[in-house]
């Protein structure tokens, strides 16, 4: 393509998956660092944050953003990965706890000036699909109206159903009955999908992307190995060019060709496009993140105009 990308796309990165909490260090000054060599790098339009428990933290983490123009956006992912907590839990009560730190989250997101909060679905069984199906589409009813109140967009992340994370949702034709099942009532909700789960719910970009279209609202890059028994399978996000893994340059050229075929080139209203990418043990997160874009760049420069 002769245009950036950035004609198309606010391109960001998830600050989590690229600089874990464990590389933040225990000082103020190792989560400052990482935040602020995202901030200050502008090939990026926009970034994901999650939770800040540090009252004093989050307040200096908002006057960085602020000074950012940058789009920002909310992962709640973790508020549930960290804690267990099911949002289609079929005990009530559970169910309950996992609606109630998203409604923190949503507080959290405007607090940040997010607009947009995305979030997970649970573990599940295949005895009692539907009735998860039926918790999860009450807690996300119960987000999407609260999060509405505070101007923010709720989007669910596809993930893989039966290899790492387990969730109820996806795959693809899952996630779009339970979209448009939400959409009948909240306007403010769709899908976040990623290229690095869909070889983990065997999907093509062509299948998932044409399955999913009315429902795309953000969009994740990133990589995965699923082949049992190496290093990185499941839902890890390894770099691209990782051993035995299924994404790298000609996956991403594909992606992209999807979505310019599918009319989500939109200059007017360029939607989020994230890095979803992590080292490894023992890998240089600055290195795994200039990898990242170079496989971008390359993957943009031949996609046709």
């Amino acid at each position: 393509m002769r245009e950036s990308i950035h004609t198309y796309f606010k391109v960001g990165t998830i600050l989590w998956m690229s600089y874990p909490p464990s590389m933040y260090g225990t000082t103020f000054g190792g989560y400052e660092d990482s935040l602020k060599k995202v901030l200050r790098d502008d090939s990026f339009d926009c970034i994901e944050l999650t939770q800040i428990p540090d009252d004093a933290l989050r307040e200096e983490t908002k006057k960085l953003l602020a000074q950012s123009h940058m789009k920002i956006c909310y992962g709640a992912q973790p508020r549930l990965l960290q804690t267990g907590w099911n949002p289609n839990d079929l005990c009530e009560e559970e169910r309950q706890k996992a609606e109630k730190t998203l409604l923190e989250g949503v507080d959290e997101a405007a607090e940040l000036g997010a607009d947009s909060l995305a979030f997970l679905a649970g573990k599940w069984q295949p005895e009692t699909r539907e009735e998860a199906y039926q918790q999860l589409l009450k807690t996300t009813v119960h987000v999407c109206e609260y999060a509405k109140t505070k101007g923010i967009h709720v989007n669910l992340e596809v993930f893989d159903y039966d290899c790492d994370k387990a969730a109820l949702i996806g795959p693809a034709p899952l996630a779009a009955r339970f979209a448009a099942d939400v959409r009948n009532c909240c306007q403010n909700f769709g899908l976040l999908v990623d290229l690095s789960h869909f070889p983990t719910t065997y999907e093509t970009s062509r299948f998932v992307i044409q399955t999913l279209r009315p429902y795309i609202c953000h969009l994740h890059i990133g990589n995965a190995v699923m082949e049992r028994g190496f290093d990185g399978y499941g839902d890890k996000h390894p770099r691209f060019g990782y051993p035995k893994s299924a994404n790298d340059t000609e996956e991403l050229l594909d992606f992209f060709r999807v979505l310019k075929e599918e009319g989500f080139f939109r200059k007017q209203d360029p939607m989020g496009l994230s890095l979803e990418v992590s080292p490894r043990p023992g890998e240089d997160a600055d290195i795994v993140l200039a990898n990242t874009k170079r496989v971008i760049n390359r993957a943009w420069a031949l996609l046709e105009d």
